[in-house]
């Protein structure tokens, strides 16, 4: 590991202009470039304290051993230069877009005397024009089919051309009028090529006219009476509207554009890009890439922009471009677009209308992909073996821990505090064993204390069961009384759950599980599988014969949070003299993993199958926990003091809301005015106005911009 300071250069040796940079290392090797308006300025920052810097900076700067610049005249000129160095190079500590597939292209090749119209992948070609990109190739070939009608251009083999020019005769398209036949000579090469750019500009959008031009020669052929001829016409215009209407109208000024989303977490990000052409949607594609540098959505966006369009010019450019983020130097990025284009581009986040609502679609695409991304490794066996192989020789665990739980806390601002526990078993999450769990211990937000006292209560009804079925080995830590002889261990009962059976945490499963209860999902290592079905067939089973909710243990908890968190959850244990059941933190700043009585976090590497599955299971968990704290949320707010009149149900609820207007008129009333109301009787009327009378009034809504009260009358009713 070299000390930055050996390498840094002397105070005013590096220039105060614009210019790019490059990190080398021992080995000569250029693994970070990066760009600056300011080189003096931007370096500087690369070499003050290490305890300052981000994580993945610090790492770069003591890996590398010498650092060098070059001086530009202009941001637009140093902002090619980094693009062409990074393609260059490949550095390791800059990010670099992989395509997540190689995406069809429709082409068509006017660099040749005879142009043909074909799907092409792979690195794009000089003189070659092309549309897309395509999700599959079956698209644009049902594509090609309708539009051959109305341009029928080249689309055979260099071979089989020179073939049918060898032999005078056509290939079956050119019989049937889906090519023009220019390798025997129906057109000449003049004439095939005029062909070739009309399918190019209907392909860009320009659509109207050709359709336009179809219809009026259909008109005219019915006019002088050559039916056939315009029953043709008809047809070809009818190919062309099929062919447009294979993508959808998304932008109804027919904008050119391209919008470009970004999802990321700590460790990884992935862009998609939807290609607009004349309002429609006419490609897609998107990138994964590992944050290795320490970058936010603006560079990412600017990364995305430099991997789109380095290679690009005129047309492939389009004039618009629709970002989530602006990059830290938009005119410079904007002008570098402009250049590449040959005219001006627009580089602009989507603010209202249709461009913002399709942005919101391309933002969704990038989370999906993200998230298969992620997932898409736990359907490969071979790699869930691995991961929790990983995960025991990280945490130094004897075994592959089969089952693992994962606790998260959530709240809104301290109030409706919820915690969730998801269960993976052997890498794959098994629903049925979802719980979920009120705080009701304490009022307010504290997390560390939230899951002390959640690892609490999950692990007293565990040694419940234990107790119960005859299955307890060993006296537990002396929290409570010590048993007498021949007596079983208590088992301490210091909040409702432990001893009401009415009182317990919910075991409601998760609404996305589809699996059914009770089912353990398949492993790769024999092993593992029969350990498996042992543990499936000895749990402990209701009279029902269903599975008792807390009966069988982890060998891994796993909680969302730091060192705090860990500790909490360990000493929640502790106090009740488990010993054998590990314990893990994953935090969300960089991933790491946090282990109980250790002052430093164990790092993955961020290709670790292992640190994949954990953040699987620490992102489950925070999605099922937020899910049921929204679930508390809206039914507080849906609460309304006539729910505790006993056997008033929600029609006749409605009923008296509509009578009196709100909740506050309702309250004014006396019980023969309640008793006017259809199904209301004087019992009842008098329950409706005690509970009223009951309840506190709530608190008078404010009218933030005026500072007025709004009256409940005003607003309907409040409940």
């Amino acid at each position: 590991m070299a000390d930055p300071s050996s390498y840094r250069p002397k105070p005013g040796q590096i220039p105060d202009s614009p210019g790019v940079y490059k990190f080398r290392d021992d080995h000569r090797r250029v693994i970070y470039v990066g760009k600056a308006k300011n080189l003096r300025q931007r370096l500087a920052n690369y070499f003050q304290d290490l305890a300052g810097l981000h994580p993945r900076t610090r790492t770069m700067v003591t890996t590398a051993a010498s650092v060098e610049w070059t001086v530009v005249s202009t941001e637009v000129e140093a902002l090619q230069l980094e693009y062409s160095w990074i393609k260059e190079f490949d550095p390791r500590f800059n990010v670099k877009y992989r395509d997540d597939k190689s995406y069809p292209y429709l082409a068509v090749t006017l660099n040749e005397e005879f142009p043909r119209v074909q799907v092409m992948r792979g690195a794009k070609k000089k003189g070659v024009r092309y549309f897309g990109p395509y999700g599959h190739a079956w698209a644009i070939r049902e594509t090609v089919d309708l539009m051959l009608r109305v341009f029928p251009v080249r689309t055979c083999s260099a071979g089989v051309f020179k073939n049918a020019e060898r032999t005078g005769r056509p290939c079956l398209l050119g019989y049937i009028g889906k090519c023009s036949a220019p390798c025997v000579g129906r057109v000449t090469p003049d004439e095939h090529r005029e062909l070739a750019e009309e399918f190019c500009d209907f392909m860009t959008g320009r659509t109207g006219t050709y359709i336009r031009r179809l219809e009026k020669d259909m008109m005219q052929a019915a006019e002088d009476m050559e039916y056939e001829r315009a029953a043709r016409l008809r047809d070809d215009a009818g190919a062309l509207k099929r062919a447009m209407e294979k993508s959808a109208v998304v932008l109804a000024d027919a904008t050119d554009a391209d919008l470009i989303a970004v999802a990321e977490d700590e460790l990884e990000a992935a862009v998609q890009i939807f290609h607009v052409r004349g309002g429609r949607v006419r490609g897609q594609r998107g990138w994964v890439t590992d944050k290795v540098e320490a970058v936010d959505t603006s560079g990412l966006v600017e990364h995305a922009l430099q991997q789109l369009y380095g290679e690009e010019s005129g047309d492939s450019v389009p004039k618009e471009v629709l970002v989530p983020a602006l990059p830290e130097d938009p005119d410079a990025v904007s002008q570098w677009l402009a250049d590449r284009r040959g005219s001006l581009v627009s580089l602009r986040i989507p603010q209202r209308g249709d461009k913002k609502d399709l942005m919101v679609t391309v933002q969704r695409n990038a989370q999906q992909a993200l998230g298969l991304h992620k997932t898409k490794r736990a359907s490969d066996l071979t790699t869930r073996s691995r991961a929790l192989e990983e995960i025991a020789e990280a945490l130094g665990l004897d075994t592959a821990p089969l089952r693992v739980e994962c606790f998260d806390i959530s709240h809104l601002q301290g109030d409706d505090v919820v915690a969730s526990m998801v269960v993976f078993e052997d890498g794959l999450a098994r629903k049925s064993e979802y719980r979920r769990f009120q705080i009701k211990g304490f009022e307010g937000q504290d997390d560390v204390r939230s899951m002390h006292e959640v690892i609490g209560r999950r692990f007293k009804r565990y040694l419940q069961e234990k107790e119960r079925t005859g299955e307890w080995e060993e006296t537990p830590a002396p929290t409570g009384p010590v048993p007498a002889p021949g007596q079983a261990p208590a088992v301490p009962a210091t909040d409702p759950a432990a001893t009401d059976p009415a009182a317990t945490d919910s075991a409601t499963t998760d609404p996305a599980g589809t699996g059914p209860a009770g089912t353990s999902p398949a492993g790769t290592d024999p092993a593992v599988v029969d350990a498996a079905a042992t543990a499936q067939r000895d749990e402990p089973r209701e009279d029902d014969g269903r599975p008792k909710r807390f009966a069988y243990p982890p060998q891994l908890v796993v909680v969302d949070g730091g060192q705090p968190q860990v500790a909490a959850a360990k000493r929640a244990l502790d106090e009740l003299g488990i010993d054998d059941i590990a314990v893990c933190g994953l935090a969300k700043r960089l991933e790491e993993v946090w282990l109980p009585d250790d002052d430093d976090p164990v790092v993955l590497p961020r290709s670790s199958e292992g640190l994949y599955l954990l953040q699987r299971i620490r992102d489950e968990a925070h999605r099922f926990a937020i899910t049921y704290q929204r679930a508390k949320r809206a039914k507080r707010i849906r609460t309304s003091p006539l729910d505790d009149v006993q056997g008033l149900g929600e029609t006749r609820k409605q009923a008296l809301i509509k009578h009196f207007g709100s909740v506050k008129r309702l309250r004014q009333a006396t019980i023969d005015e309640i008793c006017e109301v259809p199904g209301i009787g004087r019992r009842t009327a008098e329950s409706v106005a005690a509970a009223l009378a009951a309840a506190a009034p709530a608190a008078p809504a404010v009218n933030t911009a005026t500072g007025e009260i709004i009256e409940e009358d005003d607003g309907g009713s409040t409940t």
